[in-house]
């Protein structure tokens, strides 16, 4: 990877005045733009080889390497680390999605087996769901715990937003699947995502990407880095707008993201990061099917008549220090997140979130009686404040949409009328955690965790004072687990975990007087493999998970949901991949094919459940199949065909009487990565046979064709970029 190398025990003698960071810092902000078990079989960025998508031939997966870790781990260092979880994870190195136009997180995991990424709904607002977790939700995102240099970014409710996600910021991704995430303390049934900035010592000293595209799409990003003496620095800045494919929902996002490290010594560091962003989004919403399918580019009137918006302003400081002493490594921090969100939607909400947190992490590699044992503990604290507001319209009546409730004589627009609630709320979560691997044998290993989490969620309703209230939960999260090194490339694991949820605030109290929302829990069986032969790779995983008291959000209006508990559900499936690279050097000497190939069934459903009986979970493709055929040349040229084919439908409502329609999306993407030389450049095409479709649904206890619950997939587009560094 260009710019990336092992940490050196003495900074480097390169050196840059900090005042060309300043300098950079300047100019990247300038606005330039406004049951039966299920199958899943998927191509991804394979854990310990680097991308598909990036090379044609797979490397060995290092299975028992013991190498002394670097400060701040390099994607390498990051691959040999989670090879030795016994679990579904995953690296997703930058070179898989900065070739392309890394505008959403589903350009970074969507070729990750087990996570299903939607398409964007409006902005960079995607949905991104592992292992069925947070499959009913409308907007946001709960289910997986987020991180960006292992510093939790969810708020303290346990929602997280991707807005503030630039894929164009990050050196690489590790994707946790279910309780392989214990390393960081992740105790939810998706798992959890990490997403790790560059440092001065393995980032260019400069580099610029701009990216153009279909629909009025438009982004400039630069960053820069720098080492003088001890310190070292990075900051990355990107600007974008679009007008969009659908009518009202043209946006423009502007984030800036940067750390800056100080070494005491060759084993000792502390670092600062700081992100700031600014969003503003329209909204077009969602539309009844045939109106989705008939005129996708239509937005649905209420939101036209609302003027709905999504306007978000946040900034994040955090530091964390690491110190190691032989084999001992520990890590410890403090964070401060502020958003302030207006949102005109089906009301107009105007909130305020802060979350202050702290959290230190401890790990150990060392043999004990002989035996290889290595250790990972910590403990994770959560304070927040979220003070929210809602507004009626000063053009609808209470609880009205347009045109039916419009006021008369009244004009389109968000302008805020009555206030209809206001609560303060205050969430606090502590957890601690220990996760031990003993090598009982040099080639296998035993692996056991538990973690327990103390969550507390009090409401204050202002307007309503007897709807105010506290729930607390205290929740236990073990693992069990055994990885087996099959050959010094290839490895066998299989794990049993539990898993718990503590409810977010939604739109409806999470304290209520008469039906408090439950925490979600969940055991999860997991068994799989993951390693290579020669040109061949493969990562697959089988899991079934019996869930109680799973969270759901049921669609009541298109924007709004309604908070639940199902109790018993299933969630089943197998994640795997496998790719081949073949006809080497045919044309070219290091020239050669990649054939990748992913096919994903999901078994979610209900468990005798009083009103949905046996009924499968809606909002999730029940099949889904990714191939891509792609030539590589050694001068960097690369070029083939890919598709995303739905075959069969899926229920759009739980009670599934309503189905979304299948469909298949031809794509085509060539480029040049000119490795060394500092520049790269794509051009990619995305449904070319302009395939109308829908790509996403909001989740109904019972729907119709006519109900306003459907997202217009994408049509036709084309996007081109061009990156230079040195």
């Amino acid at each position: 990877m260009d710019g990336e190398a092992n940490f050196p025990a003495t900074p480097p003698t390169r050196t840059r005045s900090p005042s060309q960071l300043v300098f950079f810092w300047r100019i990247s902000m300038i606005r330039v733009f406004h049951a039966p078990c299920a199958l899943a079989v998927g191509i991804s960025v394979f854990v310990g080889s680097g991308s598909l998508h990036a090379q044609t031939s797979f490397p060995a997966v290092v299975v028992s390497a013991r190498t002394e870790t670097p400060l701040v781990p390099n994607t390498a260092h990051a691959t040999a680390m989670i090879n030795r979880i016994a679990g579904g994870v995953e690296v997703v190195p930058d070179t898989t999605f900065k070739n392309g136009p890394a505008a959403t997180l589903k350009d970074v995991l969507a070729w990750v087996p087990g996570v299903f990424t939607s398409e964007a709904r409006y902005g960079d607002d995607v949905r991104v769901s592992i292992r069925g977790s947070g499959l009913s939700r409308p907007y946001g995102n709960r289910g997986i715990n987020m991180y960006m240099d292992g510093i939790p970014i969810n708020t303290s409710d346990g929602l997280v937003d991707l807005f503030e996600i630039d894929p164009s910021a990050y050196r690489y991704a590790e994707v946790f699947k279910g309780a392989n995430g214990m390393r960081y303390g992740a105790n939810s049934l998706g798992g959890a995502v990490n997403f790790v900035t560059p440092t001065g010592y393995d980032a260019p000293r400069f580099q610029a990407r701009l990216d153009a595209g279909s629909f009025g799409r438009g982004r400039i990003q630069a960053s820069g880095s720098t080492i003088n003496g001890n310190m070292d620095g990075f900051m990355t800045g990107s600007v974008q707008r679009e007008d969009g494919e659908r009518d009202h929902i043209d946006g423009h996002q502007e984030r800036i993201s940067g750390n800056l490290g100080y070494r005491f010594s060759p084993d000792a560091e502390t670092r600062l990061y700081v992100n700031a962003n600014r969003i503003r989004d329209h909204m077009a919403g969602e539309l009844d099917e045939a109106t989705a399918l008939s005129s996708p580019h239509t937005a649905n009137g209420d939101f036209v008549w609302k003027d709905q918006q999504r306007n978000i302003d946040s900034y994040r400081i955090a530091n964390k220090t690491t110190v190691r002493w032989g084999d001992t490594r520990l890590e410890f921090g403090l964070y401060h997140v502020h958003r302030h969100v207006d949102h005109p939607n089906w009301s107009y909400l105007d909130y305020s979130a802060s979350d202050n947190g702290g959290f230190a992490r401890v790990t150990d590699d060392r043999e004990i009686s002989g035996l290889r044992n290595t250790l990972a503990a910590g403990i994770n604290v959560q304070d927040g404040t979220i003070t929210s507001k809602s507004y009626w319209y000063a053009n609808t009546y209470p609880y009205g949409s347009y045109p039916v409730d419009a006021i008369a004589g009244a004009s389109p627009g968000a302008v805020k009328a009555a206030l209809a609630s206001s609560t303060v709320d205050r969430p606090r979560n502590a957890s601690i955690y220990v996760d031990d691997s003993l090598f009982v044998r040099p080639d296998l290993t035993l692996n056991l965790g538990v973690g327990f989490q103390h969550a507390e969620r009090p409401r204050d309703n202002r307007l309503n004072p007897a709807q105010s209230g506290k729930l607390t939960f205290n929740n236990a999260t073990p693992k069990i687990g055994l990885l087996w090194d099959l050959t010094p490339s290839s490895q066998l694991f299989t794990n049993i975990s539990r898993s718990a949820e503590a409810p977010t605030y939604d739109v409806n109290a999470v304290v209520t007087v008469n039906a408090p929302l439950k925490v979600q829990t969940a055991t999860t069986y997991e068994v799989g493999t993951r390693g290579h032969l020669q040109d061949v790779h493969w990562d697959v995983s089988l899991y079934r998970a019996r869930i109680h008291d799973e969270l759901q959000c049921i669609s009541t209006y298109p924007g709004s949901c309604t908070a639940i508990n199902a109790a018993h559900t299933v969630h089943q499936g197998i994640e795997a991949g496998a790719g081949i690279a073949f006809l080497k050097s045919v044309f070219a000497g290091g020239d050669g094919l990649l054939l990748n190939a992913s096919y994903v069934y999901n078994d979610f459903h209900f468990d005798n459940d009083p009103v949905y009986g046996n009924n499968r979970l809606a909002g999730v493709p029940t099949q889904l199949v990714r191939a891509e055929l792609l030539y590589r040349h050694p001068g960097g040229f690369y070029a083939g065909p890919n598709v995303e084919w739905m075959p069969l439908s899926y229920f759009a409502d739980n009670a599934n009487t309503t189905k979304v329609g299948r469909y298949a999306l031809l794509n085509f993407r060539l480029g040049i990565d000119k490795t060394g030389t500092g520049w790269s450049s794509y051009l990619e095409g995305r449904n070319l046979t302009g395939k109308r479709y829908v790509s996403a649904v909001d989740v109904a206890g019972l729907a119709t064709a006519q109900s306003e619950i459907f997202y217009p997939g994408t049509g036709r587009s084309i996007h081109a970029g061009v990156d230079f560094s040195f």
